[in-house]
Formats: structure tokens, C-alpha cells, sequence
């Protein structure tokens, strides 16, 4: 008989203030990661951490909450980057504090990582780092959850170094993210086979659903289409996932950073439904 891929994965359990539990893995509750791309204002970190919360206490699902203190990595050097580290950091440990949520945040260099992980809870590595070897090794030495979101350049059995490096360096509290890969210039494809090749090195996979629906380098900005969120996300899930990440606001329109790939804050509970659906179909006929 063949073996369960789900009974390969090592779960990875991040707790919030409280000391509540949200797993990657498959387990009854589904995570999800979710946030704003940025920290543009309290305002706005406020307003969707109140939803999570909402959508918590009504759907099967734990969040974590996402959003980047800065963004390293825009297309254009006049984009805008961020409010300054030391207060949007400060305003992701008001928002982890207050609303319960454990926090996400991304790095980009050795010399960030100390001081963002005494306000986040999971380290994420950037795709375009995700090869970075000193960068991997100083996020696992801070005995953080470690997420490595996959290089768009990079073939998902190149993951498995990425994720012995953090091994490697003492922290087998790993989580691997799939995000599209590049396909030509200024577009990105999904090869859900990668999926099933990631977890198979035993770590939990989550899929980026945000991210992959984006069009790289378009007139000086990443573009996307937002039509193919939801399709894609439904296909991840039906592959077999251990979690979700996907950046959402208030207004898109008006978000400072991935305005056309980000979801609609108002849509994120349907969505979810949907994807629970297929998730408990798949539990049904296990």
C-alpha cells in the first residue's frame, strides 16, 4: 500500500500571546497567514486584524498575521518602502499583542534578523533571498518558525537545501512556500506539482496565492491579475496543502505596495469557504 504523503509531514506549531496554537499540517483547523503586503498605518493594521478575528471565531481556520515592516525588494527605487523599521515593528507587536495573533514578518538581510524576531513570530525569507545561505542560517539560529517562500527562479527540488540549511543550523521548525515560478518575462506560472514534491521532504508546504497571481515588472510596478486567486488557490488546495498565505486590504486600489494581486478584505471570508469545502471533500473520500 502506498504511503500517506500527509503522515510524512512534521507539523510546525507557532502559539499566539495566549498561548493558543495554530499548526501547519494537517490538522481539523486550517492556518492561514493574512495580512496587508505592508505596514502602511495603525489604521490599516487594525482594520484587518479586527476581521481575522471575525472570520476566526466563524470559520475553521487560525491565522497568523502578515505583514512586511518594509519592502526591500520594489521594483522601481522611487516605490515607497515603508513607514521606518522601528515603528512598523512596533505596530506589528501592538497588533500581535491585542488581537491574540501571531505575526509574520519578512527579512532581508543578516543584520535585521535579531531585532524582527523579538516582535514576530515567524520568520519569512523573501523568494528572491531564498538562496541566501547566511541569511537562512541567522533566521534558524533565532529559533523562530522559519517560512522560505521559493525562488521564482528555482525548481522545487532545489527547496530541500534551503531547508537543510535552516536544519543544518539547528532549527527543524520549517515551512516551505510555493509562489509561482517565472515563466518568460513579466509573468508567472503555478506547476502544482511542486506541491507534492516539497512535502516530500517532510516539512509542511503552503501555498502563496497572492504572489503567484503576479505580474512581475510591469512599467515599473508588479502587476497581477486577481481573476485567477481564487481557481488557483481551490487547485492548491485539492493538491494537498498544509496552509495558506495571502495578502489582503481594506482597498487594493489604494495599497501601497501589490495593488492588484492583494485580495479584497471584504471577500477573504467567501473565499475561505470555499477552499474549507474542498478541503472537507478531500477529507470525506480520505
Amino acid at each position: 500500500m502506498p504511503t500517506n504523503p500527509d503522515s510524512l509531514i512534521r507539523p510546525v506549531t507557532v502559539l499566539s500571546p495566549s498561548g493558543r496554537e495554530i499548526t501547519f499540517g494537517q490538522t481539523p483547523r486550517l492556518a492561514v497567514i493574512a495580512g496587508p503586503c505592508l505596514v502602511e498605518s495603525e489604521t490599516l493594521l487594525r482594520t484587518v486584524a479586527e476581521r481575522l478575528v471575525k472570520v476566526q471565531s466563524r470559520l475553521p481556520v487560525d491565522f497568523v498575521f502578515k505583514s512586511s515592516y518594509r519592502k526591500a525588494n520594489r521594483t522601481s527605487g522611487g516605490s515607497f518602502t515603508g513607514i521606518g523599521d522601528d515603528a512598523a515593528l512596533s505596530l506589528l507587536a501592538i497588533i500581535r499583542k491585542e488581537y491574540d495573533l501571531p505575526v509574520l514578518s519578512d527579512v532581508h538581510d543578516v543584520a535585521e534578523v535579531v531585532s524582527a524576531s523579538q516582535a514576530i513570530d515567524i520568520i519569512q525569507i523573501p523568494a528572491f533571498l531564498s538562496r541566501q545561505t547566511e541569511l537562512l542560517q541567522a533566521a534558524a539560529k533565532t529559533g523562530k518558525v522559519v517560512e522560505v517562500k521559493k525562488g521564482q527562479f528555482m525548481s522545487p527540488e532545489d527547496m530541500r537545501h534551503a531547508k537543510e540549511k535552516i536544519e543544518q543550523a539547528g532549527n527543524n521548525r520549517v515551512i516551505l512556500a510555493e509562489r509561482g515560478t517565472f515563466f518568460g518575462y513579466g509573468d508567472l506560472v503555478v506547476d502544482f506539482r511542486s506541491l507534492v514534491q516539497m512535502r516530500s521532504f517532510g516539512c509542511p508546504v503552503i501555498y502563496d496565492a497572492t504572489h503567484s497571481i503576479q505580474r512581475p515588472s510591469q512599467n515599473g510596478v508588479s502587476g497581477g491579475d486577481r481573476r485567477f486567486l481564487a481557481p488557483l488557490a481551490r487547485a492548491a488546495m485539492a493538491v494537498g496543502i498544509d496552509g495558506l498565505f495571502l495578502e489582503t486590504h481594506p482597498n487594493p486600489a489604494e495599497a501601497m505596495s501589490d495593488r492588484d494581486s492583494q485580495l479584497p478584505l471584504e471577500d477573504l471570508e467567501s473565499l475561505l469557504e470555499s477552499l474549507l469545502a474542498v478541503r472537507e471533500s478531500l477529507t470525506r473520500r480520505a
